[in-house]
């Protein structure tokens, strides 16, 4: 073999690594788009749900107003950020979480709310669509790890500073206390 054929040889490995690193990189930072995708969907699935969840325990306990009204003020906080950063996004919906534990504490003074089936069939849907969050939270945040792994790990970085891939940011609970489940006393 001669000198310039193995140039050559070596070359086309260097440029297809390079092609292989690169589409990797990109078939992450897609996945987790798709991913943050997924996870606006089930919020805007939950947001749908509230206002009727809210309507059928208004009717039983009409002297909670305070509790409804931080439901509502809590949603709509929410779904403003839906476009934001993870973080600015995980803040408004741990607060709209808290305001869910806050309506349901209130269910359960009233038996007779607890028993309506339009009631059940609501916050089973909303307990549905939370698992579901979760899930989609869940894979949104392995991929992204998977991604910025591969952008400052050796080899890929050289591939990820080169073409200008920037690390994102993983979906967190900012603080201890939203993590803790609710404590429901009378």
């Amino acid at each position: 073999m001669t000198t310039t054929t193995m140039v050559l040889i070596v070359l086309a490995v260097i440029v297809l690594w390079v092609i292989f690193a690169y589409n990797n990189l990109i078939t992450l930072t897609n996945r987790a788009k798709e991913a943050w995708s997924d996870i606006n969907v089930q919020l805007k699935r939950r947001y749908d749900l509230i206002p009727n969840l809210v309507e059928t325990v208004k009717g039983y306990a009409a002297h909670e107003a305070a509790a409804f009204e931080n439901v509502t003020r809590a949603r709509a906080a929410a779904m403003g950020v839906s476009n934001a950063t993870p973080a600015a996004q995980a803040a408004a919906e741990n607060q709209l979480s808290g305001t869910l534990k806050t309506l349901f504490a209130v269910s359960e003074a009233y038996p007779e709310l607890k028993a309506n089936q339009n009631f059940l069939a609501l916050q089973q849907e909303l307990g549905d669509t939370e698992d579901k969050i979760q899930a989609s939270r869940r894979f949104y945040n392995t991929t992204v790890m998977a991604l910025n792994t591969a952008e400052q790990s050796f080899p890929g970085n050289l591939i990820a500073s080169s073409f200008h891939f920037a690390p994102m940011d993983l979906f967190e609970l900012p603080d201890a206390a939203a993590a803790e489940p609710v404590k429901v006393q009378f």
